[in-house]
């Protein structure tokens, strides 16, 4: 790819590269949506627990990074970014282009609520799981999805608040 960088001196001497709109658009295109690092970490936590799930159910709504229908669960794994962790403090933080990822990020977390409903609806329960948890407190989530998992086998579903 060619991708084009103009650089120039700042005041201090040191020399700073701006990024053109095809190396962004290229930097772009790199970051995943499906079989992200800590998606794996939880996937893989998961399988060696013996819980097994179909990965990014084409005919699903929402295509959930998780889903498990003899349990009607389905697991989301939100990116912090992506869908708004802490969406007040990270709002203010923005300094490039302030209106596209305000605009993007509310529309992802308006989707985000769609999609709950549209499953609760369904009679599914919707775990949701920042990026942060998982890499932090995976053994912590990994506890939640055997939790629901063992309380709906005997028929009891614990209190999804």
């Amino acid at each position: 790819m060619d991708v084009q960088k103009k650089s120039f001196l700042r005041a201090s001497g040191s020399k700073k590269t701006i990024v053109t709109s095809p190396s962004r658009s290229y930097n772009m295109s790199r970051i995943r949506s499906k079989n992200t690092k800590v998606e794996m970490l939880l996937r893989s936590a998961l399988w060696a627990k013996n819980i097994r799930f179909r990965i990014h159910p084409d005919k699903v709504m929402g295509s959930p990074d998780i889903f498990i229908a003899k349990y009607r669960l389905v697991i989301f794994i939100d990116g912090d970014f992506w869908h708004g962790y802490n969406w007040a403090a990270t709002r203010e933080r923005l300094k490039s282009n302030k209106e596209f990822w305000i605009a993007k990020i509310e529309r992802n977390m308006q989707r985000d609520e769609q999609v709950n409903l549209y499953f609760a609806e369904k009679g599914f329960t919707v775990m949701r799981f920042w990026e942060h948890q998982i890499k932090t407190r995976l053994k912590e989530c990994v506890n939640q999805v055997m939790l629901y998992i063992e309380s709906s086998k005997i028929g009891v579903i614990p209190n999804k608040e």
